[in-house]
């Protein structure tokens, strides 16, 4: 597989469009709108509880931005004070190190909550939110989310429990990088991807949507380093690689890889 894009962001040329390159390009994304309309709410795990008219009646007051491959959902130049539920494409939230290189803190698909709302917990300071694909988002306020999650029983149990995973997965990831070696890094990254991907239709094999710089920024490894151990398990079998897309080939053994700690 080949990556276009440079190890730092002052790598990236002025005026380049490609989604690694969070310097640049800087649009409005109020300006955007989605080409047909749909409900942020359904099939978003927040909001099960909710009855269909619920969703509905809560919909009406929920706007809906579709933001293009490349554009910022929110940046340290353009910082935003809302919750933001993605409701199809993926989003990349990372961080900029002192000596430029991009940290990524996580790749969000469809479903996700996330952006800057100390109310429920969150807190996205500092942080870059960018799709990485073709994305639709919903934007809450402050006084919405007081006045419409914080007051219902059954969306602030919701809340608490979506916070505690996201405390577990940072201690997990934490541990991964302290202790583990980054063969076992590399595969629990892709099958915990490849989980959270959309099922794979007539038992076709699981599909990961990334490039080996991305999955190198999510890994905190360089992308050199990622490239080799992913070559190593394309020549095992454990994946098939194409162009921005990693095919799980061997499940199973990705696991046993993923357990090893030395």
């Amino acid at each position: 597989m080949r990556d276009d894009c440079g190890d730092t962001l002052s790598a990236a040329p002025t005026g380049d469009t490609r989604p690694w390159s969070p310097h640049v390009r800087e649009v409005n994304p109020l300006t955007a709108t989605p080409a047909e309309p749909f409900s942020c709410l359904t099939e978003v795990e927040l909001f099960a509880d909710l009855s269909p008219a619920e969703i509905a009646a809560m919909d009406l007051m929920t706007p809906a931005h579709l933001f293009r491959a490349g554009e910022f959902v929110f940046s340290q130049s353009q910082p935003v004070t809302a919750l933001f539920i993605l409701k199809s494409g993926r989003v990349r939230v990372f961080r900029v190190t002192e000596d430029g290189k991009a940290l990524t803190m996580a790749i969000l698909e469809p479903g996700a909550v996330f952006g800057e709302m100390l109310l429920v917990g969150q807190r996205m300071y500092d942080n870059y939110a960018e799709a990485i694909e073709d994305a639709a988002i919903c934007q809450l306020s402050v006084a919405e989310v007081e006045q419409y999650f914080l007051s219902d029983p059954r969306i602030a149990v919701r809340i608490s429990r979506l916070l505690g995973d996201q405390v577990a997965r940072l201690e997990e990831r934490l541990t991964d990088l302290a202790l583990r070696p980054l063969a076992a890094r590399v595969a629990s990254t892709l099958l915990k991807l490849a989980e959270a991907a959309p099922p794979p239709r007539f038992g076709h094999a699981f599909v990961v949507r990334l490039t080996h710089e991305q999955l190198a920024g999510l890994l905190g490894a360089t992308r050199e380093s990622t490239s080799k151990t992913m070559a190593d398990f394309a020549a095992r079998s454990l994946i098939r690689q194409g162009r921005g897309r990693i095919i799980i080939q061997d499940t199973a053994a990705l696991h046993e890889v993923a357990r090893k700690t030395a």
